[in-house]
């Protein structure tokens, strides 16, 4: 049988995303490119791990490069970032279209709105794509209402600057596991595999933070 792609190849390998089998060539060339790769693929599997390790970025590549942010400080605001995770993947279970650099964007723009913020000066510009955007709103939301249950319940309000700095390390976080590919899941796929519960309202166990 031809591969339905190239329409040239053997199939020899069956893709879950397109319930029939296409070439090896197609799997590799058009994987988070124009497929779009369920999670449990096998061959989506192998090939993430077979480049972990391979994609190194300098520190000018990541999300606000001049902003370095301490391990001590993740470890200190670690009950928030597991918040905004599990924020992210109970959108994304709703939204199945949304893609890592879609998590990337709306992270980064809000991350900018809280440097802003942190400032003194109130200023926001939302990503434009609506997904991006309904994102944008949903962690904002989420972030805000942990400010005031804090404030509740410690009398201690976390503060923008703080959650400035959350948000870039998630932006960096996110842009260091996607793999650049634009339907790519990795980082998606990643924060569902450290959150371990397919149950997003329940208290979620710590994200590894890369060295």
């Amino acid at each position: 049988m031809t591969c339905p792609i190239c329409r040239k190849r053997k199939a020899s390998r069956f893709c879950p995303a397109k319930a029939e089998s296409i070439c090896s060539v197609c799997c590799g060339t058009e994987r988070e490119v124009t497929i779009d790769c369920p999670a449990d693929c096998v061959y989506l599997v192998a090939s993430r791990r077979a480049e972990e390790g391979r994609r190194n970025l300098e520190a000018r590549e990541l999300p606000f490069p001049d902003r370095k942010i301490p391990e001590s400080f993740i470890v200190d605001h670690e009950r928030v970032l597991v918040g905004l995770a599990n924020a992210v993947c109970v959108y994304a279970r709703e939204r199945r279209e949304l893609v890592d650099s879609d998590v990337v964007a709306a992270v980064t723009s809000l991350a900018e709105t809280y440097q802003t913020l942190s400032s003194g000066v109130y200023y926001e510009k939302p990503p434009v794509p609506p997904l991006q955007r309904e994102l944008y709103e949903s962690l904002k939301a989420a972030l805000r209402g942990y400010q005031h249950t804090k404030a509740a319940r410690d009398l201690e309000r976390v503060s923008d600057s703080e959650l400035r700095d959350v948000l870039i390390f998630f932006a960096k976080l996110g842009v260091l596991r996607m793999n650049g590919r634009p339907k790519s899941r990795a980082f998606l796929d990643f924060l569902r595999t450290q959150l371990a519960s397919e149950d997003y309202s329940r208290p979620a166990p710590s994200i590894i933070v890369p060295g």
